[in-house]
């Protein structure tokens, strides 16, 4: 329950600061995308709200799109599960230009991209292309949990530095409170007169091992 408050305060103060203007620079809001999927069904971008989400336009006759693809999917395997600052997960939003379906699903089974994949076939008249001024592929467009644009044309490690800047971890912080309390739970039992302190010796183990309990917790989703 507090990782989650934590979280969301932490997402909240992110939407306040950002330009909150939609546009395609750093700072603005993603603009909407709204697409069907292979298997019909349509996803909006915004659908994904609360994830950190990279926009990738490529196509299956791309290829250096397609030897980008296992950065991406290495990207996804080792972030798909991280807390983020203004962000819950990491997740990808492939929007291709192809203009044959056939093409298109085959490419996304032999590449392994099991995110959402949304395309209206529509080559270089693609609306989202066109919405996301895409002359280029490939592409792409980090947003964070609350949709503002944190990077742009992200590729091979640059994307992986650019999710590491936003992992949120808060075990650091707890863990150097900690020593700081030990160090004060050690000088005060070093004093003589130590039945003088003795609530407050009491009430120090007490949180220490409480926060200790925290970070232990932590520890097993959240990276030191």
């Amino acid at each position: 329950m507090k990782r989650i408050l934590i979280l969301a305060v932490a997402m909240f103060i992110s939407f306040i600061a950002s330009a909150q203007n939609i546009g395609l620079n750093v700072g603005n809001i993603a603009p909407e995308i709204s697409l069907p999927t292979p298997n019909g069904d349509t996803v909006k971008l915004s659908s994904l709200r609360g994830k950190m989400v990279l926009i990738d336009f490529w196509a299956s006759w791309c290829g250096p799109c397609r030897k980008e693809n296992p950065n991406v999917v290495k990207a996804y395997n080792e972030y798909k599960d991280k807390y983020f600052q203004a962000g819950d997960g990491f997740t990808v939003y492939g929007v291709s230009l192809d203009k044959s379906a056939e093409n298109w699903t085959k490419a996304i089974e032999a590449d392994k991209l099991t995110w959402t994949n949304v395309s209206d076939l529509q080559y270089w008249n693609s609306a989202a292309g066109r919405l996301y001024q895409v002359n280029s592929i490939p592409c792409n467009y980090l947003i964070d949990g609350n949709g503002v644009i944190v990077g742009k044309n992200l590729r091979g490690e640059a994307l992986e530095q650019a999710l590491e800047k936003y992992i949120f971890r808060p075990v650091k912080s707890f863990e150097d409170a900690l020593v700081n309390l030990k160090t004060q739970l050690f000088a005060l039992k070093e004093i003589k007169q130590l039945e003088d302190f003795s609530k407050e010796i009491s009430k120090m183990e007490k949180d220490i091992n409480e926060m200790q309990a925290i970070i232990d917790s932590m520890k097993k989703k959240l990276d030191k």
